[in-house]
């Protein structure tokens, strides 16, 4: 095994959570609530400790609802959407006012530091996530809440998904066997299963009639969607009147879906530094975003965890 680690975080993902699991009464000196960035900090630091990598990544949403996946299915991720925006720019996403002035600090802070923040033009950061995380050459963690990652997985190449749904301190490892456990499919399945079986927290529809149940059986007897729409158009394939007409009724969507559900994982990002820092890039930037966000105790434990992991 490498002695090398790559912990890859769904940036997005952690500081909705920090936002509402950390009371809006956390404020900066000046009264603006600083919750999400301390939670998130927090949460860094935890994982940094726990599991001790070598190379991190705060992956970013730079286009939350690329224009690609909406012309394919414009109902993705269509509810969160509270302004649409002309011309090239990202619609605007439904995000608390008391979070969105967070944001900018959070990157600011992390700058300072100098941990890796990674994003693509048109791209979501599960894209980010499924480029980085393929071919890394090393063991790969993936801190997300969100189970479209799941498809990342991969025992082979020591992929896993450190899913969050229970939170950050509860955290469960998501690997081969947890998700055929749980979902009756493997990981390499997961992207086929979550097209048919819909998304209502991503607007997608899923095959109407086609639950989780059937999703898995049907995967578990032909493998793949392009095997099973086939399938349903050979009158010889074992396949049931009831799936066999739903799976038809739902050509269109399955045409286009799988292309929406996939993670890219082909992205130029360049060549990202990913390595851990031992000490803050910029520590007179640091300080002074200490003092004027009053982070103090989530920055000194960040910093001692950051010196003590190298």
């Amino acid at each position: 095994m490498s002695d090398q680690r790559l912990l890859l975080l769904d940036t997005a993902s952690l500081y909705f959570r920090a936002f509402f699991g950390v009371p809006d009464s956390v404020r900066a000196p000046d009264g603006t609530p600083v919750n999400a960035v301390r939670g998130l900090l927090d949460f860094i630091s935890r994982l940094v400790e726990e599991y001790q990598p070598t190379h991190l990544a705060c992956c970013w949403d730079d286009d939350w609802r690329p224009a690609w996946r909406v012309e394919l299915i414009p109902s993705y991720k269509q509810h969160r959407v509270v302004e649409v925006v002309p011309g090239d720019a990202p619609d605007v996403e439904e995000v608390p006012d008391l979070l969105q002035v967070q944001v900018p600090v959070i990157r600011d802070v992390l700058a300072a530091y100098g941990i890796a923040v990674v994003g693509h033009t048109e791209m979501e950061a599960d894209d980010v996530i499924g480029t980085l995380a393929t071919g890394a050459g090393m063991p790969v963690d993936v801190v997300t809440g969100d189970r479209d990652l799941f498809q990342l997985v991969d025992d082979a190449a020591e992929v896993r998904i450190l899913y969050t749904a229970r939170g950050v301190g509860r955290h469960e490892k998501v690997d081969n066997a947890w998700v055929r456990a749980k979902y009756g499919v493997d990981a390499a399945q997961y992207a086929d299963f979550a097209t048919m079986r819909g998304d209502a927290s991503d607007g997608l529809p899923g095959v109407a009639g086609v639950g989780e149940k059937t999703a898995a059986t049907l995967l578990g007897r032909f493998g793949d969607i392009d095997t099973i729409v086939a399938a349903a158009s050979d009158p010889s394939a074992d396949m049931g009147p009831g799936p066999r007409g739903k799976i038809k009724a739902a050509l269109d969507y399955l045409a286009v879906a799988p292309q929406v559900v996939a993670v890219r994982r082909d992205l130029d990002l360049g060549d990202p530094d990913l390595q851990v820092p031992s000490v803050p890039r910029d520590p007179e930037t640091l300080a002074g975003l200490t003092e004027r966000w009053g982070l103090g105790s989530s920055v000194e434990r960040l910093s001692d965890v950051l010196a003590r992991s190298v």
